[in-house]
């Protein structure tokens, strides 16, 4: 269900394992992925600037990615005195578990939980800071919500439909974009509603 990123054709790298689910389930492992998943590789010092941590503290999380099979070193810059990091896969992760595994879905639950903390932290840091930006992105931001009404098998071609439009834009498939482009944070849920109660 929880998605982070794509890229071109290749297919995303699905995980149902619930120990590697638990090891991205920490903000700063997120943060992680989410820089080397724009094509860049980096060090501990590096992404400790980024995440707001020691870089002991970064190089312990790096490891914990490369032990879930998500991040490896990269070829050295030269001095080989600092590791650098870099994705197995530029793919994509999807993350699915299925009802037919309790464990997995406790695990998937912990990870969706710390994804929404951080997406949510991401939102109002924007809505506490959009007076000093320049007014055009804050006419080009938009959050509002949608009730639908579809059977599972629409809403998983709506899903598809967006998916492929979110996607020309990925830094995967737009190597070259315009020099007054910004990353932006899209966040797409489908997520069905209760029914609604009975009148009496």
């Amino acid at each position: 269900m929880a998605d982070n990123g794509a890229s071109d054709e290749v297919p995303r790298t699905r995980i149902s394992d619930p120990k590697v689910m638990r090891a991205l389930a920490h903000p700063a492992r997120l943060t992680i992925l989410e820089e080397l998943g724009l094509g860049r590789a980096g060090t501990a010092t590096e992404f400790a600037a980024i995440c707001g941590l020691t870089p002991s503290a970064t190089s312990y999380h790096l490891r914990a990615l490369a032990k879930a099979g998500l991040v490896q070193e990269a070829p050295g810059r030269g001095d080989g005195r600092e590791r650098v990091w870099q994705l197995i896969s530029s793919s994509g992760i999807e993350i699915a578990s299925g009802p037919d595994d309790p464990e997995a879905m406790r695990a998937e639950q912990g990870l969706v939980e710390v994804f929404l903390a951080r997406s949510e932290a991401r939102t109002r840091s924007w809505v506490a800071r959009w007076q000093q930006e320049p007014r055009e992105w804050y006419d080009a931001t938009r959050m509002t919500e949608h009730i639908i009404t579809v059977t599972s098998q629409e809403l998983s071609d709506l899903n598809a439909k967006v998916y492929e439009l979110v996607r020309q834009y990925s830094p995967s498939v737009r190597h070259d974009p315009p020099p007054e482009s910004r990353s932006i944070a899209i966040v797409y849920r489908t997520v069905p509603i209760p029914d609604k109660p009975e009148e009496q």
